[in-house]
């Protein structure tokens, strides 16, 4: 009896030590799955002022073969077929994009920019608009560059009814999500935006996405704007601030200088229009 005691006492203890050990590490680990995600709470940053890079890609060697396909006289055949020998098949435009207090500020980058015969007037191939964002207001200035003359367009910013997806991209080191949406009335438009930065901003008049476009793409106008690089950094208020030059008008009273400029320049021209009112 003396003996079956003390075993029975012994394995007691034994049993009292792992269930004291199992607590200890099962305290452990819930402190270090605790810090875990403790510290990849505090890595993740939402960017709300900065500057970012785009490239802007248009192919060439397709708005050619487009704004000229119903003309087959041999002439036109020979001038596509030049182009495509002498041009390369892509353009790449820079701009940048600042934003900051809910504002934003879209701007080409000035430098080389070699035009491509027949189409030197041609805004498929251009960088025409330096655009304001005010995202709190719904107010939206666009200083315009049409025919060698600066028209400077107040307006609201426009409404786009964005159809968001499943599909993601990484783009300049940000996780990104599609969106689909048609603007004036045909033009197919798909964007990719980055909730880790809470603007509703990006390129051009493109807006209206719960965090920045950093990827758009109009893939019937062979065009496309990708962020190459996102500084996370503050930016000063009159950095973010409205271009001022240019002749007073909107997007209406735009449109119908465009109209008449373009009225006898015949069916080669018309898919220039829209891009001259994005």
């Amino acid at each position: 009896m003396q003996k079956s005691g003390i075993l029975i006492s012994l394995l007691l203890n034994s049993v009292v030590l792992l269930m004291n050990s199992i607590i200890i590490i099962t305290t452990a680990l819930l402190v270090l799955l605790c810090s875990v995600f403790s510290c990849s709470g505090q890595n993740v940053r939402f960017t709300r002022s900065g500057m970012i890079e785009f490239d802007r890609r248009i192919n060439v060697h397709a708005v050619v073969t487009k704004r000229f396909s119903k003309d087959k006289s041999s002439y036109i055949v020979e001038v596509i077929d030049q182009i495509k020998k002498n041009q390369p098949q892509f353009k790449v435009l820079k701009s940048e994009l600042y934003f900051s207090d809910n504002k934003t500020l879209f701007k080409p980058l000035q430098g080389e920019d070699k035009s491509v015969p027949w189409l030197e007037g041609d805004p498929t191939l251009k960088q025409i608009n330096t655009v304001y964002t005010d995202l709190t207001t719904g107010q939206q200035v666009t200083q315009k560059s049409v025919f060698e003359e600066l028209f400077l367009l107040k307006d609201t910013l426009r409404k786009i009814n964005w159809k968001i997806t499943n599909e993601m991209r990484e783009i300049a080191g940000f996780n990104c999500r599609r969106a689909n949406a048609v603007v004036m009335d045909s033009v197919y438009v798909v964007a990719f935006y980055a909730e880790q930065i809470p603007v509703s901003g990006g390129p051009e008049s493109f807006a209206g996405l719960p965090g920045m476009i950093l990827g758009l793409a109009l893939p019937h106008d062979n065009t496309t704007w990708f962020a190459t690089k996102v500084t996370d950094t503050p930016v000063e208020s009159k950095t973010v601030a409205p271009p001022l030059k240019g002749k007073a008008t909107d997007q209406k009273g735009l449109l119908l200088v465009i109209n008449k400029a373009t009225r006898s320049w015949g069916e080669y021209f018309k898919a220039m229009i829209r891009f001259f009112m994005l």
